[in-house]
């Protein structure tokens, strides 16, 4: 199929096709003893994900864990229906996620103020799980994979506040979510991932410094796929990421209303776009890292860090 691409060590890389696209979100199958989905795409993606399950040879009784880096809908939009398709498995998540997937009204309902129309063309709704098949995780916790193999969970905010990172006891991988930004495989580019509303600068570089305290060998992006240059590859996510506040901050100087705010960063740092590239990849790229939700989610940080009445004139609101 595919959709599916080994990645060694009983490791599978799943692509969901996020609207249909190719290479926006991953999942990633660790078949062994106890099999584990670590992410499962939006709802839509979910019949991709079962038939692609299958083709590994994980039937309906066979997955044991799906695991979630965060709620957001583009990482774990599907676990309902995954959860209804493989009725064994349980599902882990981080404590501050863990209501929102058994009761996903207020989460449903605010994506679609947020999406509007592209909610059902990218997403669809989140379905409940049954609270007795959740695992709440605190800030550290283990994944059994079975065959002594595990998985090391560690809290990871500053993309979302229910953010978790993961790492395989047998290779090292690091499943690292949105929490160290979105790599470009085709440009080798890192982008920001800062939406609203949880999106913090401090935090977000107190994860990546954990990321490179741990220092794994590989770092798996759900966004998108495996990156073995991984001390360059967060240096590199850390500065953008820096880089892009301080424009934002720039905007806000300059009371720019958010519109002109987006269209100064774009123009700063476009997409690193290869002679050639069909206009399908281009819209792709921007599905995968929003600039306009990245440049709001970055304004709100610095509404709730330095205030739109800051004296120092740097931090004057981007007007929505």
């Amino acid at each position: 199929m595919d959709t599916i691409t080994p990645r060694g060590s009983e490791v599978f890389e799943i692509d969901t096709l996020m609207g249909g696209y190719h290479g926006i979100t991953a999942g990633y199958l660790i078949r062994g003893d106890r099999p584990c989905l670590v992410e499962t795409g939006t709802a839509l993606s979910a019949p991709t994900v079962i038939e692609s399950l299958a083709g590994l040879g994980v039937g309906p009784q066979d997955l044991a864990t799906v695991v979630v880096t965060h709620i957001h809908l583009d990482h774990a939009g599907g676990v309902g229906d995954i959860a209804a398709a493989f009725p064994r498995a349980q599902v882990v998540v981080h404590e501050r996620g863990a209501r929102h997937l058994v009761d996903p009204d207020k989460l449903v309902r605010s994506a679609h103020r947020v999406f509007g129309p592209v909610m059902d063309e990218l997403f669809g709704d989140l379905r409940p799980t049954e609270a007795d098949r959740v695992v709440a995780l605190g800030d550290v916790g283990t994944i059994d994979l079975g065959g002594g193999r595990r998985l090391d969970s560690f809290h990871a905010p500053g993309h979302a506040t229910h953010h978790i990172g993961l790492v395989d006891s047998d290779t090292g991988d690091l499943y690292c979510g949105d929490a160290a930004g979105v790599y470009i495989p085709e440009t080798a580019d890192v982008r920001p991932a800062t939406p609203p509303p949880d999106f913090d600068l401090d935090l977000a570089l107190a994860s990546m410094r954990r990321m490179r305290e741990i220092a794994p060998p590989r770092m798996l992006f759900s966004h998108y796929g495996p990156v073995t240059e991984v001390e360059e590859v967060l240096a590199r996510s850390e500065a953008v990421l820096i880089r892009w506040v301080e424009w934002v901050r720039e905007a806000r100087a300059m009371e720019m209303d958010l519109d002109h705010a987006v269209a100064m960063v774009k123009e700063r740092e476009p997409l690193a776009i290869p002679p050639g590239t069909d206009a399908e990849s281009v819209a792709k790229w921007e599905v995968l890292s929003s600039t306009a939700a990245n440049v709001a989610g970055i304004s709100r940080w610095l509404d709730q860090s330095e205030g739109p009445g800051s004296t120092s004139g740097d931090a004057a609101q981007v007007r929505r």
